[in-house]
């Protein structure tokens, strides 16, 4: 759940790098600016999955939009980001552990049970014996995972046994409704990537939500949309990306990133969390119309 600060704390204790006075120095910085900003984020309670006043809840995410803009202006500092470049991923764990501040209340709300955050989901299954003696024995089943940056759904323990036989075959995997890619910037190969993964998602599990979320944008208008398997794309700064050493430069003007794209983000998935599925050849049959 607390991906950055898991990240910090690799740093901290790692037995070979980050040993030099400058890293130590600036880890320490880090941590009491991280510690605030995580404190802050669980001192704020909502918005849950009651709608009761989309105002009050606007106000929420708009407190955690900027507490994140006010740890992000922190840590994009340029020393931090040369001594702890995009390879450490201190950087681009930020958006995913604020993912979790924005949902955990909501997602605490459907069940205490479910999953969120980082997850290893289900991807395809296949099965392999060495002979058919294994394979009246036992499934041999393999489970292909895929990583997602961020999940909302929950974790599966799936219990396998061939005719005959009593001792079962166990296997643990995540089945994400919605999965969150995140960015610091989106380009065209990543964007390619996700939708691949989003593709794959679905195929297994129809119902599933696929967002991508970024800070900056590297795509050209000659990029068609609507051919990708991703349900949404957020661009949190609205703003084309910029190489880092134009971002440090006096006269680059850097957006904030914005609540009402938050906003939008938390809303979406909300309904999408507390809505009925619907669909199914029966469901469009009832319809007229099956898509």
């Amino acid at each position: 759940m607390y991906v950055h600060g898991n990240n910090l704390i690799q740093k901290e204790k790692h037995r070979t790098k980050y040993l030099d006075a400058d890293s130590k120095k600036y880890l320490k910085e880090i941590r009491i600016m991280y510690d605030k900003w995580k404190k802050d984020n669980e001192g704020l309670i909502g918005p849950t999955k009651i709608i009761s006043d989309k105002e009050e809840d606007r106000e929420t995410i708009s407190k955690r939009v900027s507490l994140l803009n006010d740890y992000k202006d922190f840590l994009d500092q340029q020393h931090y980001a040369e001594k702890f470049d995009s390879r450490s991923n201190l950087h681009s764990s930020v958006l995913e552990e604020f993912l979790f501040y924005l949902f955990k209340d909501l997602v605490g709300s459907i069940s205490e049970n479910a999953l969120i955050g980082k997850s290893h989901s289900f991807k395809d299954i296949f099965f392999k014996s060495a002979n058919y003696s294994e394979m009246v024995s036992a499934p041999n089943a393999l489970i292909e995972i895929k990583d997602h940056d961020f999940s909302i759904g929950c974790s599966v323990t799936a219990s396998m046994t061939c005719n005959g036989i009593e001792e079962p075959e166990i296997h643990k995997w995540d089945i994400p409704a919605v999965a969150i890619e995140c960015k610091t910037y989106l380009d065209k190969t990543m964007l390619q990537d996700v939708s691949t993964a989003a593709e794959q998602l679905k195929q297994k599990n129809p119902n599933a939500m696929y967002i991508v979320v970024a800070e900056w944008l590297k795509l050209t208008e000659s990029v068609n949309l609507k051919k990708y398997k991703i349900d949404q794309i957020y661009v949190l700064r609205k703003q084309k990306n910029t190489d880092r050493e134009f971002r440090y430069s006096d006269s680059y003007e850097k957006n904030p990133l914005y609540d009402d794209t938050v906003n939008h983000l938390f809303f979406t998935v909300r309904e999408f969390l507390t809505s009925d599925w619907e669909g199914g050849i029966v469901n469009g049959l009832n319809r007229g119309y099956l898509i």
